[in-house]
C-alpha cells in the first residue's frame, strides 16, 4: 500500500527527506509526497520540488489518513522540537520512519517513530535511537549507544560505544563523542568538537578537547 505523507518543515533536512523518499520510492513505490507543512505564510501554496506548501503546521489535523515526517530542527533551534511537534497534534502512530537504502542499520538496534537517516548514516549493533531524531548523511551511532526523543545528529558526527544522549540534544558535524559519556538534555556538542568528558544539561561545548562555553538559553 502507498502511504500519502506530509513533512514538517521546509528547510534543507525537509528537503533531503523529499530527496530520501524519492530514492526509496524508485526501488518500490512506497510514498506519496503530498506536500509540506511550515508557518512561514509567505510560502504557503508555493512549490518546493516540484511539492506544494499546504499550510501551517497546525494544519495537520486536516489530514486525518495521511503519514507525517518532521525535518524542523537546527542547532538554533533543535530545543523546541518537541514543543514544536507537540503543536501539531499529530499521534505518534502517524509519524514514518524514513531510512535512506544506503543507511547500515545492525537488526539488533531499534529506530523511534519518526526518525530519519539520511545517506549513509550507521546506527550499529544494540543501539537505540529514540522518537523523532534525525540523523544526517555519514553521522555514526556505535554500539550500545542509546539517542533520546527530538534529537539531531548532524553530519560525519561519530559517536563512540556505550554513550548515553538524552532527549533534544544537538551534535554538531564532524563532531567526535568518546565511549561511555553522557550528554545531557537540551545540549549542543559544536562542529568538529572532541569530547572527553560528560556535557551537562543545557550545556554548548566546543572545541578539541570540548569545553563549556555557555548554556544553550537561560541564565
Amino acid at each position: 500500500m502507498v502511504k500519502d505523507i506530509i513533512i514538517l518543515g521546509t528547510g534543507g533536512n525537509c528537503r533531503d527527506i523529499l530527496d530520501t523518499i524519492n530514492v526509496i520510492n524508485a526501488f518500490k513505490s512506497t510514498y506519496n509526497v503530498l506536500g509540506f507543512l511550515d508557518d512561514n505564510c509567505e510560502i504557503h501554496a508555493q512549490l518546493i520540488h516540484g511539492k506544494p506548501v499546504l499550510g501551517k503546521l497546525e494544519d495537520a489535523v486536516r489530514f486525518s489518513e495521511a503519514y507525517f515526517v518532521n525535518g524542523i530542527g537546527s542547532e538554533f533551534n533543535f530545543y523546541r522540537k518537541k514543543a514544536i511537534l507537540e503543536k501539531t497534534r499529530i499521534p505518534i502512530e502517524q509519524f514514518e520512519s524514513i531510512i535512506h537504502p544506503t543507511a547500515s542499520v545492525s537488526a539488533t538496534a531499534n529506530i523511534g517513530a519518526g526518525t530519519v537517516l539520511l545517506p549513509n548514516a550507521t546506527v550499529a549493533s544494540d543501539v537505540i535511537i529514540g522518537n523523532h531524531v534525525i540523523m544526517l548523511p555519514h553521522a555514526v551511532v556505535s554500539h550500545d549507544t542509546s539517542v533520546g526523543d527530538y534529537s539531531c545528529i548532524a553530519g560525519g558526527a561519530c559517536i563512540n560505544g556505550n554513550c548515553s544522549l538524552a532527549d533534544s540534544v544537538y551534535i554538531g558535524a564532524n563532531s567526535a563523542i568518546r565511549s561511555n559519556l553522557t550528554v545531557g538534555t537540551e545540549s549542543l556538542v559544536g562542529m568538529g568538537a572532541i569530547v572527553i568528558h560528560d556535557v551537562p544539561p543545557n550545556t554548548v561545548v566546543i572545541g578539541n578537547p570540548a569545553a563549556i562555553l555557555r548554556k544553550v538559553h537561560g541564565n
